[in-house]
């Protein structure tokens, strides 16, 4: 595994190596099972932060930020939610999905394979 901190100019990366640190999601936060996250941020560029993402199975509720991500590997599903908790939309995830959340969405994620992602982030 990498400790890579930040990303290098001119350094291949590849992201499915990079270790993360697992948390459990906290309690307030799951919607089913005992998911829990990672992360490993690899800087700013431009204001932009740039990392890498992981969820494992299970489902957990989230606010999102601004955000641009592609699935490197993984499936789930994402439900959008409107402020009474009723679902608006369902998108599926799966390896090369490209997908664009805005700040302030209301989310729940349901991991069926654990999820890793690139995202950008304002």
């Amino acid at each position: 595994m990498s400790t890579l901190t930040s990303l290098p100019a001119g350094v291949p990366v590849q992201p499915e190596a990079l270790e993360l640190v697992r948390e459990p999601v906290p309690a307030e936060a799951i919607a089913s099972g005992a998911p829990a996250t990672g992360v490993h941020p690899l800087g700013s560029f431009g204001g932009v932060g740039l990392g890498v993402w992981e969820m494992t199975e299970g489902g957990m509720f989230d606010t999102e930020a601004d955000e641009i991500f592609l699935v490197l590997s993984g499936a789930a599903t994402v439900d959008f939610l409107a402020e009474d908790g009723t679902v608006t939309g369902t998108a599926a995830l799966g390896p090369h999905t490209l997908m664009r959340l805005a700040a302030g969405t209301r989310t729940r994620w349901t991991v069926t394979k654990t999820l890793r992602k690139v995202y950008l982030t304002t």
